[in-house]
């Protein structure tokens, strides 16, 4: 006998004639009765019925019941309660009621309420609306039955909720009941009959409570347990699955108040994946996408859309001047692009020198103007028709510069020595496509955020040179968060991108040192999409922290498989996992495997071309 027959079978009378101190189920009990057997194994060792609630080992468990609903029930009214962040169950009772017998009694009640209605109007009283729209009712649904339109149910809703103490019992039943009663539904605890809602709320299929209200079908289907938040739009694109009910996450970021993301998630988790196959995706709407790719992820990807990539090295051929001026854009001047440029290479500077004091920060910004001047480049100038100077005009003038001779001797190996091809030349890229990728791979680490600060101020200026729809997607973004200066960059871009119709996209897998910057909680608060996938148990515990995220999110995202995790969009969340089609996967994939075969292919297929010629 397990511990539910023993249950079943103590009488209830007994039951409640001993409510005044609670009732234990004590082991010794249950062994007395009989061996244990499976259900006493995964049951609580003991279990106290109180006259309001049930207490289940730690836990303490208060069962209620529906008692009235209101005329009409709007479609998912019940949502709130199933998506509700807490402990609880739900149990839906239906029990058909034959349309024969229904029908004779709708006669009857029909029949009294237009008696009243006559009544009324023979005394010369005030017509009673109340009246009158029972009787339309009655008679709309009386006509429904008899069409086989409805058909009529009792229906029994049963809640039970679960708390560690009767303090936060109270709280969760306070919560449930404003959600419910702003529905016009009330619901009432199952005093001195907790043993039988709980029994009724087990997956044992007994009503036990019988607390029964008659509903048609209509009203019935908004009842419907199996639902959940869902991002399902009229436009956008497919991110993935909801992993709870199955639909589709479509949503175009372009829809939001920014129109940025960010995406934390440990190496291997799939988050390079899901940023390509948003891209590919992205542009098929019209939009042009540029990536900062510091791993050559995107480089087949590049050739396979008819996109440009440029490889970013101190032996490219690929070349970015960071004295270049962009065209002023609409409602700006010549002079406030020329001062902001001054203060942006004030900061790459910075970084080539590792750090500046006030008084070199002031020398360098001097010489920079002098270094402009030198080429005839003034606030009034036309920006058209200027050759902007290069990194060693810039030496010559600060060497020339009371105090800048040991800060020329700095920059020496940045246009003399080993790293002179790298930014020492003038541009000679143009960014003029709809996909267009900057890799930053073969480039040195010491010089990845130089690199880094020079290539997203050049896509900066040709964003602001013309108004386009565009993603800036940075991958392995914590490179940029170990400097000051690029980070700052970073942040103004996601505060200032939405002006120019810009969204970008954060991809990090290093999340301490993304949160340990200053300015990377504030790039997750402009960020309106985010996307946690699977994550590190060192990591997981800031993540929670940041996003507020429950235990058993925490634990769904420890747990994900490659492509799955939880997708921020505005106020709602979802569980989500990626899926791309074949043909998406064979020009997004990651897998080393995977991009050996298709490189074998290919050079099979060059092979075999070849051999025609021959």
């Amino acid at each position: 006998m397990s511990i539910f027959d023993f249950l079943k079978k103590k009488n209830t009378s007994d039951s409640l004639s001993q409510i005044g101190g609670g009732i234990n189920i004590l082991p010794h009990e249950i062994y007395e009765a009989n061996t244990l057997d499976l259900k006493d194994i995964i049951a609580p060792s003991a279990l106290k019925i109180s006259p309001k609630e049930l207490n289940l080992g730690e836990k303490i468990v208060r069962s209620f019941f529906v008692i009235s609903y209101p005329r009409y029930l709007g479609e998912s009214w019940f949502a709130p309660i199933i998506n509700l962040d807490r402990v609880f169950d739900v149990s839906i009772f239906i029990h058909p009621i034959e349309t024969s017998r229904v029908l004779k009694q709708f006669q009857k009640k029909v029949a009294e309420v237009q008696s009243q209605i006559h009544t009324r109007e023979e005394k010369g009283l005030v017509r009673d609306p109340m009246l009158d729209v029972a009787y339309q009712d009655l008679e709309n649904l009386r006509d429904n039955l008899q069409q086989a339109q409805e058909k009529l149910f009792d229906v029994g809703l049963y809640i039970s909720i679960y708390a560690d103490s009767d303090q936060e019992l109270d709280r969760i039943e306070s919560e449930m009941k404003s959600i419910l009663e702003a529905k016009l539904v009330y619901i009432k605890p199952a005093l001195f009959q907790q043993e039988q809602g709980y029994k009724s709320i087990l997956p044992l299929g007994d009503d036990l409570l019988s607390v029964n209200s008659k509903l048609n079908s209509s009203p019935l289907s908004s009842l419907f347990p199996f639902i959940s938040f869902d991002l399902t739009s009229n436009s956008g694109i497919l991110y993935g699955i909801n992993r709870h009910n199955s639909s589709l996450v479509l949503f175009d970021r372009f829809s939001l108040e920014n129109y940025n993301s960010i995406i934390f998630a440990k190496s291997g988790a799939g988050k390079s994946y899901a940023t390509k196959l948003e891209i590919l995706r992205t542009l098929m709407f019209d939009a042009e996408v540029i990536v900062i790719d510091p791993e050559r992820e995107y480089e087949y990807m590049a050739e396979a859309v008819g996109g440009r990539y440029f490889k970013i090295s101190l032996n490219s051929e690929h070349h970015i001047n960071p004295f270049d001026l962009p065209l002023p854009g609409e409602g700006e001047s010549t002079a406030s692009v020329l001062r902001s440029n001054i203060v942006n290479l004030v900061g790459l500077f910075r970084l080539m020198m590792g750090g500046l004091t006030a008084e070199e920060d002031a020398l360098i910004d001097r010489a920079i103007t002098e270094t402009y001047a030198l080429k005839d480049i003034t606030p009034d100038s036309d920006f058209k028709n200027v050759e902007p100077p290069l990194l060693s005009d810039f030496e010559l003038v600060l060497s020339g510069l009371e105090g800048g001779e040991s800060l020329a001797q700095r920059l020496t190996k940045y246009t003399k020595g080993t790293w002179a091809g790298f930014i020492n030349r003038p541009t000679n890229i143009d960014i003029n496509k709809k996909f267009v990728v900057f890799s930053l791979r073969d480039m040195e680490d010491e010089l990845k955020p130089i690199a880094m600060h020079i290539v997203t101020h050049y896509i900066w200026s040709a964003i602001r040179k013309e108004l386009k729809k565009r993603l800036l997607v940075i991958d392995e973004a914590w490179w940029m968060m170990k400097s000051e200066d690029t980070a700052s960059f970073l942040l103004n871009v996601a505060k200032r991108g939405r002006k120019y119709y810009l969204g970008l996209a954060t991809i990090t897998q290093d999340v301490d040192d993304f949160l340990k910057s200053p300015y990377g909680t504030p790039i997750i608060t402009n960020s309106s999409l985010q996307f946690l996938m699977k994550q590190s148990p060192t990591a997981i515990d800031r993540l929670q922290e940041v996003f507020n995220l429950t235990d058993e999110e925490k634990y769904l995202l420890l747990e994900s498989d490659v492509g799955e995790g939880i997708f921020f969009a505005g106020l709602k969340h979802v569980a989500i996992k990626v899926i791309a089609s074949y043909t998406e996967d064979q020009i997004i994939t990651s897998d080393p495997s995977q991009i050996l075969a298709i490189q074998r292919a290919k050079q099979e297929m060059g092979g075999a071309e070849t051999g025609i010629k021959n």
